[in-house]
């Protein structure tokens, strides 16, 4: 069997082509039973984000890959030359650090996110419910698990905020020592206003203003957060109850200047604390030159979300370390298969031989009672038990280690089971594992990068 992996993403194909190749969770069960129907694929799971598509697969031979690409333009009508420019293939060893490292969050748009590990988890899942996924899966989908928590609790890859709306977050904490039981203004009603007092208020805000040209809008965001519609025209006199002011309009000039904060600010010893999100600008730089006022506009924004950005490469390559030793264990797991049959063969060789002896001695021996040809036959099994027990522990060992087919390679040699390679442990993909190295390649043979 071959691991096989075909797959595109944000990286190798536009969102007009990657929302053609979706497979939404109620199709899957359709789709898994159409990849595993035949003879060519014996395990599939389908990954099927915003991001990616991506098929993993045990396949009989090396065609794997082809017999998924065909499955992909069949299922979704579309034409194979024109989808496989955008397809990467990978292969053997190579599958296993992809879908480490894409559990790690190390492949995602945004690395160090935390939403893939829940997308592999429940594609798994899926296979499993359809029975696409068996031994060989269980075992790398499961480790795979392992990797992500393991990534995510011995590096900081998710801690640093590498989005303007969260970045903002970070920003007001430095502004307060504390988040907790503040209010927050919301003035324009878009989604990034939205999706910044969320995360303001997952960190503690209390209640939520919102002001909008549009007042029936500014009641539909603020029900979102139990908040409160205010009329845009009393802006300001709104704001004395805010310590942090989000501003996100389309406005073509300021619509929060430094005279109408002075007098926000009069009599107010608490700081003022306005993330200004909108381009053009809606605040006035100038009420940074007001005592206790603290304007952040986008480039504030983005210069925080690119130190993040670089603090998390930094993870990024201790993550790469805990994959690399991960890899390793399971590639122990998938060497220790092939020593399986192999001491199977070895002692159904020589049973046979044990049997084919028996009977030879039985024969001279004459006619021998119930109770003489039993304790015979006992002698006989425990000879032959005791012989292969030192040596199939010791191959079974050997086997979990670095070079353990070359132990298992020796044994099948001396005990004359070469003939019988096709029943060992390749069945699993060792050889694809091992000996392919880390290369990808689209669907013309070319080499790629993952």
């Amino acid at each position: 069997m071959h691991l096989t992996l075909v797959g595109l993403s944000h990286k190798t194909a536009p969102i007009a082509i990657r929302e053609k190749l979706t497979f939404p969770a109620h199709v899957q069960p359709e789709a898994l039973a159409a990849l595993i129907c035949g003879d060519e694929i014996a395990e599939a799971v389908i990954l099927s984000t915003c991001n990616r598509t991506e098929i993993y697969a045990v396949a009989a031979s090396d065609a794997g890959p082809d017999a998924v690409i065909d499955f992909l333009c069949e299922f979704h009508d579309l034409d194979r030359h024109e989808l496989a420019r955008y397809l990467y293939v990978v292969e053997g060893h190579a599958v296993v650090k992809h879908l480490f490292r894409v559990v790690s969050s190390l492949d995602s748009m945004v690395v160090g996110e935390a939403q893939v590990l829940h997308q592999v988890k429940e594609a798994y899942d899926l296979a499993c419910a359809s029975d696409a996924a068996r031994r060989l899966f269980h075992k790398l989908f499961r480790q795979s698990f392992e990797v992500g928590k393991r990534v995510r609790t011995e590096t900081a890859i998710g801690e640093s905020a590498v989005s303007i709306s969260y970045a903002a977050v970070e920003l007001a904490k430095k502004v307060f020592d504390t988040l907790e039981g503040r209010t927050v203004l919301v003035v324009g009603a878009g989604e990034m206003s939205e999706l910044t007092a969320k995360h303001l208020v997952s960190h503690g805000v209390r209640s939520v203003l919102v002001a909008n040209r549009t007042y029936e809008r500014a009641v539909e965001l603020a029900d979102k957060f139990e908040g409160t519609a205010v009329p845009y025209e009393d802006l300001f006199e709104h704001m004395r109850k805010a310590d942090i002011v989000i501003s996100s309009t389309s406005a073509p000039g300021y619509v929060i200047g430094k005279d109408e904060v002075a007098g926000v600010m009069r009599g107010r010893r608490a700081p003022l604390f306005l993330i200004d999100i909108a381009l053009p600008r809606d605040v006035d730089p100038a009420v940074n030159d007001l005592p206790n006022a603290f304007v952040y506009d986008i480039d504030d924004l983005n210069g925080v979300v690119q130190s993040n950005l670089e603090e998390r490469m930094r993870e990024a390559r201790r993550a790469e370390v805990i994959i690399d030793e991960e890899i390793a264990s399971f590639e122990s797991w998938i060497e220790s298969l092939q020593v399986v049959p192999t001491i199977a063969a070895i002692r159904a060789g020589a049973e046979a031989m044990r049997e084919e002896e028996l009977a030879k001695a039985v024969r001279r021996l004459g006619t021998l009672s119930e109770k003489e040809l039993a304790t015979v036959d006992a002698l006989s099994q425990a000879i032959v038990s005791k012989m292969l027990h030192g040596p199939t522990a010791r191959l079974r060992e050997s086997a979990a280690g670095k070079e353990g087919y070359l132990y298992v390679e020796t044994a099948r040699r001396l005990y004359g089971l070469d003939s019988d390679q096709e029943k060992t442990g390749r069945a699993w993909g060792l050889r694809s594992l091992l000996r392919r190295g880390d290369a990808t390649r689209d669907d013309k043979g070319e080499t790629v990068g993952c």
